[in-house]
């Protein structure tokens, strides 16, 4: 059996760590907003570069008191991606604001800078770029665009702890970034937990305020706010994880260049990074037309294998009411329909990343397999869409 992830493996390696941890807190009797939260803050803002950090109860949080503190409230217009986990856009819909979905890059994955200004109206309050998989977006060309229309810039780099954009940390970059520590990230808690990144202190206190029901002082509440502190135990856990986290990113990083190799003569187009960048393998996807034969055969074989995500938030059920429909995102829903998930995780071995790879390799044999022309050809996608919406 190869799973597709294995936190227990990871948890072995640093259980003394861990439990030693753990342990201290019970025995402080300090369960909440305490000296772990303190120095985690602190580490956490110097491990992205920024000035300051704050830690609140989940990466969804963390996205919400983001756009409360940099103003968007209700009749604003969020510039976001479709291909993203649901937290992204229901936090946009927390603050009042309207989500307004543009496509994504053909090639990175991430946001389309090509897309954004034709998206953007008189209500257009902020761009909320995600860093997909662990790879960060164009962000000088997002931010270019942010400054000349006087946009706030909030970075979704929940999957992306450690990840570089020529030099710069996933968070550091837009006027805030998001985190979230769920137990399956590369900096993972063992429950819930998030943080709010920037280098601008009004902001870093406007996140405070809001994360603990607005309290200047105790029960001095100056404004409205919420129940989203982080817990000591979860902070105290990450303090421990972030010791290791760059060794981890660099073993990820390692498994990601044998599944490139072992896969580069078949028809799957794998993440493109630039030269200048420096990809953390939160998740390995492939394209795959023929994806749910591949999903089965590894699935026969023993092997974990995922899809993120099946569905894109423009299409899902919940969010019907915003007014989307099929072929609106065209590579966005090419690479839904696409993605397969391969396993990767610290503690993988590089005989199982061959394992993976001659599985998938078989399932590109099987006769049953369909061919696409998308799969080589995705960047006319890209044209279509912009098409569309100048017409």
């Amino acid at each position: 059996m190869i799973p597709f992830l294995d936190l227990k493996a990871q948890y072995s390696q640093i259980k003394p760590e861990i439990d030693a941890a753990v342990a201290r807190v019970v025995g402080s009797g300090h369960f909440v907003l305490g000296p772990e939260v303190t120095a985690f803050e602190g580490r956490f803002a110097e491990y992205c570069r920024t000035a300051h950090c704050r830690a609140v109860n989940s990466g969804t949080s963390a996205l919400h008191l983001a756009l409360l503190a940099a103003g968007v409230g209700t009749g604003d217009e969020v510039i976001t991606v479709s291909m993203t986990f649901v937290a992204t856009t229901a936090a946009i819909l927390y603050s009042g604001a309207r989500p307004v979905f543009v496509d994504v890059d053909p090639v990175t994955w991430t946001m389309h800078p090509g897309s954004i200004e034709a998206a953007i109206t008189p209500r257009t309050k902020a761009i909320l770029p995600v860093h997909l998989h662990g790879q960060m977006a164009d962000m000088d060309s997002i931010m270019e665009i942010a400054r000349r229309h006087g946009l706030v810039v909030i970075e979704d780099a929940a999957q992306a702890h450690g990840a570089e954009y020529r030099g710069r940390r996933a968070g550091s970059i837009g006027d805030l970034g998001c985190f979230s520590f769920y137990p399956g990230k590369n900096l993972g808690a063992f429950g819930e937990g998030g943080a709010v990144v920037t280098d601008r202190a009004e902001l870093a206190r406007r996140v405070s305020l809001l994360r603990d029901w607005g309290q200047e002082t105790k029960y001095n509440h100056v404004i409205p706010g919420y129940n989203y502190r982080m817990d000591e135990i979860q902070s105290a856990i990450l303090n421990v994880k972030l010791n290791y986290i760059e060794r981890w990113t660099e073993a990820r990083r390692s498994l990601a260049e044998r599944y490139n190799a072992l896969l580069s003569d078949l028809l799957c187009p794998r993440p493109q990074p630039p030269p200048y960048a420096r990809h953390v393998y939160h998740v390995y996807a492939v394209r795959l037309p023929w994806r749910d034969e591949a999903l089965t055969l590894l699935r026969e074989a023993g092997i974990g294998a995922g899809i993120h995500y099946p569905v894109p938030v423009h299409l899902q059920t919940a969010y019907a009411e915003l007014g989307y429909r099929a072929g609106d995102l065209p590579v966005t829903e090419m690479l839904a329909n696409d993605f397969l998930s391969l396993p990767i995780y610290p503690e993988l071995l590089p005989e199982q990343v061959v394992e993976v790879a001659s599985t998938l390799r078989n399932a590109a044999l099987r006769p049953s397999q369909v061919t696409s022309d998308r799969a080589e050809h995705p960047e006319s996608l890209v044209t279509r869409s912009h098409n569309r919406r100048a017409s």
